[in-house]
């Protein structure tokens, strides 16, 4: 009788675990240095750009929209967009959104929705703290006359605030 149920259990339980497993997607790098240099040509504002970031890191999105272009949506961009996202080591992403217009839309975009959530400064310059409703994202925010400078990701603010230290 016990031979009987472990044959019949052995075939279940393998079969539930071979069509339970999921396979972690594969992450497509891309080369973020050409959109840099693209954005640094054409943008009227100095372009955000990480410094010195660990090898582990990988990019895997970098854009560079100019006004009236054509963005993600098809839609002409509201202004000079320049976008750049990595994935840590953890696979965890964090964003980097750089634009000079529309800042309102800008950090509710990247911050789905962000509330405020005080302030942190970094080498002497204030970022604003947002996080969405659902306590999941956070976001640091740097506006000056020229553009508006969104980090965000799924990581405490400690985290954002290292990657925003090596924005040069």
């Amino acid at each position: 009788m016990l031979v009987a149920v472990a044959a019949l259990l052995i075939p279940v339980v393998l079969i539930y675990l071979w069509f339970s497993r999921v396979p972690q997607p594969e992450v497509r790098a891309v080369d973020w240095q050409p959109v840099v240099a693209q954005a640094r040509a054409e943008a009227p504002y100095r372009v955000a750009v990480p410094k010195d970031l660990p090898a582990t890191w990988t990019a895997v999105r970098a854009r560079w929209t100019p006004r009236g272009e054509p963005g993600l949506d098809q839609k002409p961009a509201i202004g000079n967009t320049f976008q750049l996202g990595f994935l840590t080591p953890d696979r965890v992403y964090i964003g980097l959104d750089q634009r000079d217009a529309d800042p309102t839309g800008l950090i509710r975009d990247a911050s789905r929705d962000g509330a405020s959530d005080g302030e942190s400064v970094l080498a002497g310059v204030p970022w604003q703290r947002f996080v969405s409703d659902d306590d999941r994202t956070r976001a640091l925010v740097r506006s000056d006359p020229d553009s508006t400078v969104v980090i965000s990701g799924d990581l405490p603010y400690e985290a954002l605030e290292a990657f925003a230290t090596t924005l040069g």
